[in-house]
């Protein structure tokens, strides 16, 4: 059943301005509670609300902190580990990726086959961090992994970063979101995705001429990235000719290509050859003369800057807290990051007892990107995701395909970049798919071919014969509303309580609150 024309009308109505979406309902749930879990979570599932209510929120957020003492479910376990390429290294594969002998060029067939295993590897990568986002218990893990994704993104539209992104997101990004800050730059600047993205392996200081005859010389690429977006901000202090030194201090960082030897599984390649050894002059710093070393002494440089801690800071309070957060807050967070060397769980976990989190003005206030939203929608339902492809699909339309951000920057988490009427439509035609069971989300791929669709341009519930498809099941809208802790205002309730009985779970999921966290 179809929602009528009135009740999107009214909705939209609200989403884009036209009518007050705040004034909400009395509801017998604590909004702390579910603040707590929209924030440090993508929404609640099912008894999500009661088991926080049961634990305590600061129990909840000591062991949303501590991802590792959270045990993950059998199931998502073995959705994993089912994915043939989420354990492979770079090395590994770009092995996987190549079907024809090195030196040789490759045929047609061979190219064809090649951009099949890429596409293959791309879609297991985007599989897994959604069966992820969805199903697991640390939630906090699962956020944060997708906020440093986008500060320190990677393109998968670029060559054979489509074969590294998961990789990159799984050894560069997962194992240092909590921890030190430094850790998680060095991690992301060694990793050949990141190498590759910002063109660094170009990155010589001699002028003699590569193998074709090109004399390619210093690439500031990475070095002026490095600065503007991953640590010391826009307005960070540093000149053209501290780009220029940076880009000589890394000159010769890359990866590995055929026959040259490295002792990580990153595939990290140091090249002597190309780099620059003399003395540098870095942000007022001297660096002596040296190799690899001079690389380390700079990103040590950047990540104790407060320049770097200010812009973390900022960061990380815009995400969790709101659009524009307050300078108080900035600063707080930027003396916790400077007295902590940078400790992310540490400034995480005094924002989340900040005066500023817990100010009323800010429940609610943070419109979710198409990410957060589809995610969100799928957890409220309480469905086990087997089939990502419907949320891969809805995310293409959305323009926000997951790795495939096509600047280095990343997506942005405000509102002023997602609503807009089109986008909204979109929403609530899936909001309507997935409240009527219309999305083959339960359903098991049994022989998924690149290209085959589940979702297209305005077809949000077509189901394909390569899954085993389920027994469409609607959405119960009492057990929804139970999960949401009833948070909507008057004119939302009176608009479900309206409406016919078979189309108030999908008016839930496109409600005005839904939208936001």
């Amino acid at each position: 059943m179809t929602l009528k024309p009135k009740y999107w009308v009214l909705l939209l109505l609200i989403l884009l301005g036209g009518i007050d979406p705040s004034n909400a309902a009395s509801t017998s749930v604590d909004p702390k509670v579910l603040h707590i879990i929209n924030r440090l979570s993508f929404g609640p599932r099912p008894q999500d609300v009661q088991r926080v209510e049961s634990m305590g929120v600061e129990r909840y957020i000591q062991e949303q902190l501590s991802p590792d003492s959270i045990p993950e479910s059998q199931s998502l376990t073995s959705q994993l580990n089912q994915l043939d390429a989420f354990h492979l290294n770079p090395v590994e594969l770009l092995e996987y990726g190549t079907t024809h002998l090195p030196g040789q060029k490759p045929s047609p067939e061979e190219i064809k086959a090649a951009n099949k295993r890429g596409q293959q590897v791309l879609n297991e990568a985007v599989q897994a961090r959604l069966l992820q986002a969805t199903n697991s218990q640390r939630q906090l893990q699962e956020v944060i992994v997708d906020f440093w994704y986008n500060h320190f993104n990677v393109d998968a539209a670029k060559g054979r970063d489509r074969l590294w992104v998961g990789a990159y997101e799984q050894q560069a990004i997962r194992p240092y979101a909590l921890g030190r800050f430094r850790d998680l730059l060095g991690a992301t600047a060694h990793h050949p995705a990141m190498q590759f993205y910002l063109d660094n392996f170009q990155n010589r200081a001699d002028s003699r001429p590569d193998a074709q005859g090109n004399i390619r010389g210093l690439n500031e690429n990475y070095a002026r990235e490095l600065m503007e977006l991953h640590t010391l901000g826009v307005d960070g202090g540093y000149t053209q000719q501290d780009v220029i030194a940076l880009a000589r201090i890394l000159s010769g960082w890359g990866f590995s290509r055929s026959g040259q030897q490295t002792d990580n599984n990153f595939g990290f390649y140091f090249n002597p050859k190309r780099h620059d050894f003399s003395d540098k002059v870095f942000l007022g710093h001297t660096i002596k003369s040296g190799g690899e070393a001079q690389g380390e002494e700079a990103l040590d440089i950047l990540a104790q800057s407060p320049a770097t801690a200010r812009h973390i800071s900022y960061q990380i309070a815009q995400y969790f807290v709101s659009d524009r957060p307050n300078s108080n807050l900035v600063n707080h967070l930027t003396q916790r990051y400077l007295a902590t060397d940078g400790n992310i769980r540490e400034v995480l976990n005094t924002l989340f007892h900040s005066r500023e989190f817990w100010n009323p003005k800010n429940f609610n206030a943070k419109f979710k990107t198409p990410y957060e939203y589809a995610i969100s929608a799928v957890r409220a339902t309480g469905i086990e995701v087997n089939n990502t492809r419907p949320i891969s699909n809805l995310l293409q339309q959305l323009a926000m395909p997951l790795y495939r951000c096509p600047t280095p920057d990343g997506y942005k988490n405000t509102a002023d970049v997602w609503l807009n009427p089109d986008a909204m439509n979109r929403r609530l035609s899936f909001a309507s798919a997935i409240a009527n069971g219309n999305l083959p989300l339960s359903s098991i791929p049994t022989n998924m071919q690149e290209g085959d669709k589940i979702l297209g341009q305005g077809q949000v519930g077509t189901q394909q014969r390569t899954l085993q498809t389920l027994a469409s099941i609607p959405v119960d809208a009492l057990q929804l509303t139970n999960t949401l802790g009833n948070s909507f205002s008057v004119k939302t309730q009176k608009a479900i309580a309206s409406s016919d009985s078979q189309i108030r779970s999908a008016l839930i999921l496109g409600s005005p609150e839904f939208m936001r966290r």
